[in-house]
Order: structure tokens, then C-alpha cells, then sequence
């Protein structure tokens, strides 16, 4: 019997998915993944995906922290 997973992501939880899910598919692209490296690349892509959310946030104000 397949295992079933669900998952209930948040909408910042969604933002560095979905951004690590492009660094690591570029990485694909690009031919560097391999068997040996897959889970230390899908790491680097969430770490990267991370720190840029996180240059983000001390840059830009979103609109609820705008003053009234």
C-alpha cells in the first residue's frame, strides 16, 4: 500500500517552497545534480531559499507594516 502524506503550509511556508523548488530545479537544468548529491542540493536550494526571503524581509516593509 502507497503511503498518503498531507501537508498544510503557510503562506511563508509556500513563498520558500516554492522558491527552493526553482533553485533546485535549476540545478537540474544546469546537469549538476546527481544520485550522489541530490539531498546536499535540495538542502542548498532551501538555505538559499531561505536567506533570500530573509534579505527580503529587512528590505522591504509589506503593506500590513505600513504606518497608517
Amino acid at each position: 500500500m502507497e503511503r498518503k502524506y498531507h501537508f498544510t503550509l503557510q503562506p511563508s511556508e509556500t513563498a520558500i517552497f516554492r522558491a527552493a523548488a526553482d533553485i533546485y530545479a535549476g540545478y537540474i537544468a544546469a546537469g549538476a545534480l546527481t544520485s550522489d548529491n541530490s539531498a546536499e542540493l535540495m538542502k542548498k536550494s532551501i538555505t538559499a531559499a531561505i536567506s533570500i526571503a530573509r534579505s527580503v524581509e529587512k528590505i522591504i516593509q509589506s503593506d500590513d507594516e505600513l504606518p497608517s
